[in-house]
């Protein structure tokens, strides 16, 4: 799995790339910048195999995510800045910390 983030210098925010290898038929980012709505983010899928995408998040902030394989599969991405245990879901969610 793969983040990286590139800082725009003429807004302030950050492009962030996901790049997720999966041997599912769709995924998902989801966390608290849309909603955990499943729809809103969805990943394309490569001719290799891998999951990409990109998102533009406004920087100073950190966002809870996870991905969502087949809509049903919740899973953390290795790369992520941090965890934090979400009470509600009664798991961890990764960080990103712009």
């Amino acid at each position: 799995m793969a983040i990286s983030k590139n800082y725009l210098k003429t807004k302030p925010v950050c492009k962030i790339t996901f790049e997720v290898p999966s041997e599912a038929e769709s995924l998902s980012v989801v966390g608290d910048f849309n909603n955990w709505d499943l729809q809103s983010t969805q990943l394309k899928k490569l001719k290799n195999g891998k999951f990409k995408g990109n998102i533009n998040l406004e920087k100073g902030k950190q966002y809870e995510f996870k991905y969502v394989a087949d809509g049903t599969n919740y899973f953390n991405d290795e790369q992520a800045d941090a965890y934090l245990f979400n009470d509600y879901a009664g798991s961890e969610n990764g960080v990103l910390s712009l």
